[in-house]
């Protein structure tokens, strides 16, 4: 069996180096990393995996645990997540935590049992605990929203911006009673959605009115309901902003059981370009969200605080961009 010191030869590096490289350690670069892996491989050098470990006190193994497994927004970002965490030889466990916070919580405590290297975690909502995660001093990475009154590695979507743009083109293309339907309240991005829109109300001078407005769960059922509300009132939207694309599938459903043709009739803008957003008719108009580098920039974000903890946290906003289609246009 091959030697540690014969991989460290072939790849042209020190053995600290090749042990860094196979160990996970986010201090080597990441090509260096593949040189080495490469080089193993063709020795066919297997490091002892237990006793690595045992010296490290954790697997080499991260935790992603996201709100909806359903939702293409957040499979997109546990794609990136897993794509950069194999790089560098870690294994990425996912869990769903379906926005309950109880739910949440006690997938922190497995990966705490479990010692995973680090965790990844959309939080549910303001009751999220990670204190458990400081206490015992495993890296975490919060992404989509911020830990409520955590100081931690952050990544987010200007999300507000966007909806005050999505909000603002429905506006330029002449719709006057334009509703919001977003998520539930206290959830970052369901308030910072419906804060963009009545951005956009304000500065183009619409009257804003709770009639127009409605919060549900991030989910196509709710968000069904909502809209049958707004659409059977007496004075209906005719235009809406929805805050994700499972909700889109709830709204178009009840447009479809009013008769009602989206565009022509009623401008919808939904957050998340989904697989089927071009298939449907019209095409649905999108705010299109750099999921899948929320996940690759969070999981190089995480790899650097499992080699050093002790580095300063960072807040990475990225940019949403409106793709405009035929669900928000009248002709």
């Amino acid at each position: 069996m091959a030697t540690i010191s014969e991989v460290a030869a072939k790849a042209g590096v020190s053995t600290a180096t090749v042990s860094r490289a196979l160990n996970g350690k986010s201090t080597v670069d990441p090509d260096l990393v593949l040189r080495v892996r490469r080089a193993a491989e063709e020795l066919g050098y297997q490091p002892n995996g237990p006793a690595r470990n045992l010296r490290r006190q954790e697997a080499a193994v991260v935790a992603l645990i996201i709100s909806d497994v359903e939702n293409p927004f957040f499979t997109a970002i546990a794609r990136g997540v897993e794509d950069v965490a194999h790089e560098v030889g870690y294994s990425v466990v996912l869990c769903n935590s379906d926005e309950n916070a109880e739910k949440e919580n006690r997938y922190i405590d497995v990966a705490l049992q479990e010692r995973v290297a680090g965790v990844i975690l959309s939080p549910s909502g303001p009751t999220t605990s990670v204190e458990k995660l400081t206490k015992r001093g495993t890296a975490f990475v919060a992404v989509d929203r911020p830990l409520p009154g955590q100081s931690s590695d952050v990544v987010l979507v200007d999300t507000r911006l966007a909806a005050r743009e999505a909000t603002a083109h429905l506006i330029d293309q002449g719709y006057q009673r334009i509703g919001c339907i977003t998520g539930p309240a206290g959830v970052r991005t369901a308030d910072d959605r419906l804060a963009g829109y009545r951005d956009a109300l304000k500065s183009r001078r619409l009257r804003s009115t709770t009639k127009l407005v409605r919060r549900t769960e991030y989910k196509a059922a709710g968000a069904h309901r909502a809209a049958q509300e707004l659409l059977d009132q007496a004075e209906p939207p005719d235009a809406l902003l929805v805050a994700n694309s499972a909700m889109a599938v709830g709204v178009l459903q009840a447009l479809q059981e009013h008769g009602i043709r989206p565009g022509k009739q009623v401008g919808i803008v939904a957050f998340d370009d989904a697989p089927w957003a071009e298939l449907v008719d019209p095409p649905l108009t999108v705010v299109a969200q750099p999921a899948y580098e929320i996940g690759t920039v969070a999981a190089r974000l995480l790899l650097a605080r499992i080699g050093d903890n002790t580095r300063p946290t960072t807040t990475t906003t990225l940019a949403a961009r409106l793709i405009e289609r035929g669900s928000s246009h009248r002709g």
